[in-house]
C-alpha cells in the first residue's frame, strides 16, 4: 500500500468516526510513518484520532502533535472541579466500585489511586477520566486485585483458547507465559488490528493483573 492510500483510509476512518470532529486535523504520511498536526477539542478526541490511525494496516509509527483547543465558550475548571466531575463519572459507571478509587487532580493531571478488581477495568477508569473536560492527562496508578483466585496454568489455556478462535490473530505465532497472573505476550502479529486483538484478550481475561507486551508486528510483506 503506497503512503496517499495509507492516508485515504485513514481520512475515511475520520469521516466514519462521528465520536470526533476531524475538520482541523492534518495527516501527513512518509514511509509509513504518520504525523498528526492540528487541533482537537478534547484530550480524549486526540487519542480517539490515533486510534483511528491505528486501525490502518502497513502504519509503522504515529507521531500525534496534535493540540488541544476546548470551545471558546468551554469554562475553565479548577483542579478540585475536575476530580469531582471525573468522581462523578466513575460513579455513574455500573462496571466500577468508586469507593476503592481515589481522584487527585495538579494542574489538569489527573492521578487515580486505588484498586480494581479486572485489569480492563484500569483501563476504562483511564478512558472515562479522559473524557473529562480539563483533564490534560492521566497517571494510572490502580493496582489490580482480582477477587477470583485463577491458577497460572488455567489463565494461559483460556487465553490460547481465546487467540485461536480469534479471527484477526494467528495463534500459533503468538506466545503466552503467565507467572503469577502476570500475562507476558511474546511473537509477533500482522497488524495493528491484531495486536489489539491479542492485548484485548489477555486483559479482559477474569484472574489477569498486568499483560506484558512483547509482540512485535511484522506486515506480511516484510
Amino acid at each position: 500500500m503506497t503512503d496517499e492510500e495509507m492516508r485515504t483510509i485513514i481520512i475515511d476512518n475520520f469521516a466514519l468516526d462521528d465520536r470526533v470532529n476531524t475538520a482541523e486535523v492534518s495527516v501527513v504520511v512518509d514511509n509509513s510513518r504518520v504525523t498528526l498536526t492540528g487541533t482537537v477539542s478534547s484530550y480524549r478526541a486526540k487519542r480517539i484520532v490515533e486510534e483511528d490511525v491505528r486501525e490502518v494496516v502497513g502504519i509503522l509509527k504515529i507521531n500525534n502533535q496534535l493540540w488541544v483547543q476546548y470551545p471558546l465558550m468551554t469554562p475553565v475548571l479548577t483542579d478540585e472541579e475536575i476530580a469531582s466531575n471525573v468522581a462523578n463519572a466513575l460513579t455513574r459507571n455500573p462496571e466500577i466500585d468508586d469507593n476503592k478509587i481515589d481522584v487527585s487532580v495538579i494542574g489538569g493531571l489527573l492521578t487515580l489511586h486505588g484498586t480494581v478488581d479486572a485489569f480492563w477495568k484500569k483501563f476504562q477508569a483511564e478512558d472515562i477520566a479522559y473524557s473529562i473536560t480539563g483533564v490534560i492527562d492521566v497517571i494510572n496508578e490502580l493496582a489490580v486485585v482480582p477477587t477470583k483466585n485463577a491458577q497460572d496454568e488455567e489463565l494461559a489455556k483460556c487465553i490460547e483458547n481465546a487467540l485461536e478462535r480469534n479471527m484477526d490473530v494467528e495463534a500459533e505465532d503468538v506466545n503466552v507465559i503467565v507467572e503469577n497472573s502476570r500475562v507476558s505476550l511474546i511473537g509477533f502479529v500482522p497488524n495493528w488490528a491484531a495486536w489489539r486483538a491479542a492485548h484485548n484478550t489477555a486483559s479482559y481475561t477474569t484472574g489477569v493483573i498486568m499483560v506484558v507486551d512483547k509482540l512485535a508486528i511484522r506486515y506480511p510483506d516484510n
